[in-house]
């Protein structure tokens, strides 16, 4: 039986690096990862494919939810038709219809765009009306991978429907579970429900090197210290790797 895979999720070359460095198999490339993701420039994107991994980049136009504009669909086209050229491997997307039903208008037309690249569905699935339905439409549509938390906060507490899902798509569609799997729990997801491909990001707190610090003055996030930042964890996620190896 093939091995499970670990796909690393990185917003910088930095993470991509340890990523690798740490026995990643596949990279799933974004920016912004601290907001949920979106998509990296073309530069990120080209530098990364360069380290020999295969990429897959995360296409999503803004934080919130995954009811779409045109035009950011339009935007949301054109970056995936580009991702053939910057050596990407393959395309993550998602998007929903007011009902909560995936957009599968769209989402042919995202198909089209990605030929000859793997196509994943982003977490758009977990805030959907109807798993069973939408998987199903996914598996019509051409989807390779489902990312998911089981549309729970995290994949531990999804992990009775990712076991439901891995059943009902029987080979069709990879349910690779994601959101809080490590090196603690990456095993016993493994055990619970049978899945064969895991998402993490592995991070750990990386502190400003700046010696002066004007407080009191937010960029983005008011909650969120402008003096530190994530990374990707070399030796987390070679400990996860280990970890689900000795479970299988």
């Amino acid at each position: 039986m093939e091995r499970p895979l670990i796909e690393v999720c990185v917003d910088s070359m930095e993470s991509a690096r340890e990523a690798v460095r740490g026995g990643a198999d596949r990279l799933e490339l974004c920016a912004n990862l601290i907001i949920g993701g979106t998509t990296p420039s073309p530069a990120l994107i080209r530098e990364t494919a360069k380290l020999g991994m295969p990429v897959n980049v995360l296409i999503r136009p803004r934080f919130g939810d995954f009811l779409f504009t045109q035009d950011e669909k339009q935007e949301q086209l054109e970056q995936i038709a580009q991702l053939r050229t910057l050596g990407a491997s393959g395309a993550v997307v998602g998007a929903l219809r007011a009902d909560g039903t995936l957009d599968a208008e769209f989402l042919t037309a995202c198909r089209e765009a990605a030929k000859g690249l793997t196509l994943t569905l982003h977490r758009a699935f977990d805030v959907c009306r109807d798993a069973q339905e939408a998987l199903e439409q996914a598996a019509a549509l051409g989807f390779d991978t489902i990312l998911t938390s089981g549309q729970c906060a995290t994949a531990q507490e999804g992990a009775a429907l990712i076991k439901q899902l891995v059943l009902q798509a029987d080979g069709r569609v990879t349910i690779m579970p994601g959101s809080g799997v490590n090196a603690d729990n990456i095993a016993r997801l493994h055990a619970q429900t049978g899945a064969r491909a895991f998402h993490l990001s592995a991070k750990r707190t990386v502190q400003s090197g700046m010696a002066f610090r004007r407080a009191g003055v937010p960029m983005g996030l008011p909650m969120m210290s402008e003096f530190e930042r994530f990374v990707t964890d070399a030796q987390a996620v070679a400990a996860a790797k280990r970890a689900l190896a000795a479970d299988v």
